[in-house]
C-alpha cells in the first residue's frame, strides 16, 4: 500500500484537533440522539446524474405509512426529550407525498422540530405555506449551477427556474433557516463565482458545497469527479469565500481535511453517523445518515424492532471504528482525528471508497 505523504499539521491546528478529539470521544460514549432522518419516500421527480439512491418516479419500495414513523417518534419521546431531536424529512423527493404536510404537522405536534431536504421542483407557494403551517424549521435546496449546468445535472428542463422561484420563497420567509447546496463537479467548477454571485443577489446567506463520492450513478461518470487539482482548488475557493464574508460558504460534513480543518466549515471533522444521527429508511431499516447506501442497518421497524432499544444497544459499527483500520487507514498517522472518514464512504465490504487527505496530497 502506497504511503500517504501529508503536510504536517500546524501546532495551533493540532492542539485544536486534540481538544476536538477528546470532545468527540465523550460524545461517542454518551451517543445522544440529536438528529433523525426520515426517508419518507424513494419516489423522485428528477433524474440526477449524481444520485446515490437511484430514486425513480415510481419506486419499487412503497412510501412508509405515516403511522409507522409516528410509532418511531413515540419510542424516542418515551426515552428522551423530543425537543432535542431534530427530524430531517428526506427522500427521494419528500414533496412527492401528497400527505407530507399532514405527516410533518403530526411530527411537530409530538414535540419534534423538523426540517427537510428538497429539490425545489414542486415547492409552490401553496405547498410552502402549508409546510410553514406544519412547523417547518429549516430547509435545504439543491442548486448545482446556473440554468444550463443545473438542468444538465438534474435532468429536467424546468428545474433551475423552479429552484430560483423556491429560493425567493425561502428568502422572503421570516425566521426560516435554510441553505443552498451545490454538488461541485467538472462542469460547474469553473463557474463557482457565477453561482456565488447569483445566490448573493438573491439574498442567500448560507451556501454549502460538496464533492461527489463514487456511489450510485456518479461512480462511473467522469464529468462528476474533480481532478486532484480541482479538488484542492475547491477548498481554496471555499476558504477565500469565507474570508470575503459576503456569504457563509461551508464544505459538507465529510472527510478529514488536514490543514483545511477549521478553514472551510464551522466545525472540525467527525462522522456523527450512529453517534448523534440516526435514520429510518423507506424500507424500514434502522440506520444512520441517509447518505449511507451500504447495508449497515441495525434493525428494521417493519420487523417490529423498537428504535430506541436499537439505538441504545446496537450501532457498535458506527461508534467503534477499529474495524476500519485497514487499507489506507491502517498506518495513517491521522487516524486519531479522522477515524476512517465518513461511514457513507465505506462499501459493503467495509473498504474505504474515497480518502480526502490522500486526494489533497496527490500531485
Amino acid at each position: 500500500m502506497e504511503q500517504i505523504k501529508v503536510t504536517p499539521l500546524t501546532l495551533r491546528r493540532k492542539l485544536a484537533l486534540e481538544l476536538w478529539r477528546l470532545r468527540e470521544k465523550n460524545i461517542r460514549e454518551e451517543h445522544p440522539l440529536r438528529q433523525l432522518f426520515w426517508e419518507c419516500t424513494l419516489r423522485c421527480n428528477l433524474h440526477c446524474r449524481h444520485c446515490g439512491s437511484d430514486c425513480k418516479v415510481k419506486a419499487e419500495q412503497k412510501d412508509m405509512p405515516k403511522e409507522v414513523f409516528m410509532r418511531v417518534l413515540d419510542s424516542i419521546a418515551a426515552k428522551t426529550d423530543p425537543h432535542k431531536v431534530f427530524v430531517v424529512v428526506t427522500g427521494g423527493e419528500p414533496l412527492m407525498r401528497d400527505d407530507l404536510e399532514d405527516c410533518c404537522a403530526e411530527i411537530y405536534a409530538k414535540g419534534f422540530p423538523w426540517g427537510m431536504v428538497c429539490n425545489g421542483l414542486y415547492l409552490t407557494r401553496e405547498r410552502f405555506n402549508g409546510l410553514l403551517r406544519a412547523g417547518l424549521h429549516s430547509i435545504t435546496i439543491s442548486m448545482d449551477g446556473l440554468e444550463e449546468d443545473h438542468n444538465w445535472m438534474r435532468g429536467h428542463k424546468d428545474s433551475f427556474a423552479k429552484v430560483s422561484h423556491a429560493i425567493d420563497l425561502l428568502v422572503a420567509a421570516e425566521g426560516l433557516v435554510f441553505d443552498i447546496v451545490t454538488c461541485v463537479n467538472r462542469r460547474n467548477y469553473a463557474h463557482l463565482d457565477e453561482i456565488k454571485e447569483f445566490l448573493i443577489a438573491k439574498g442567500v446567506k448560507r451556501w454549502r458545497l460538496f464533492s461527489v463520492f463514487p456511489m450510485g450513478r456518479a461512480a462511473h461518470d467522469p464529468d462528476m469527479l474533480l481532478t486532484n487539482e480541482e479538488f484542492r482548488g475547491m477548498f481554496e475557493y471555499i476558504k477565500r469565500t469565507r474570508q470575503e464574508g459576503r456569504i457563509r460558504a461551508d464544505y459538507g460534513c465529510e472527510g478529514f481535511l488536514g490543514n483545511y480543518e477549521g478553514d472551510v466549515r464551522n466545525r472540525f471533522f467527525s462522522c456523527q453517523a450512529g453517534v448523534t444521527v440516526g435514520s429510518v429508511m423507506a424500507d424500514g431499516s434502522i440506520a444512520s445518515c441517509a447518505s449511507i447506501r451500504a447495508d449497515y442497518a441495525q434493525g428494521n421497524v417493519y420487523d417490529g424492532d423498537d428504535f430506541m432499544e436499537v439505538w441504545e444497544n446496537k450501532y457498535d459499527p458506527y461508534r467503534n471504528h477499529d474495524w476500519m483500520r485497514k487499507g489506507d487507514c491502517k498506518d495513517c498517522e491521522y487516524w486519531r482525528y479522522c477515524r476512517g472518514n465518513g461511514m457513507h464512504l465505506r462499501d459493503e465490504n467495509g473498504d474505504l471508497l474515497f480518502c480526502h487527505l490522500k486526494r489533497l496530497q496527490s500531485q
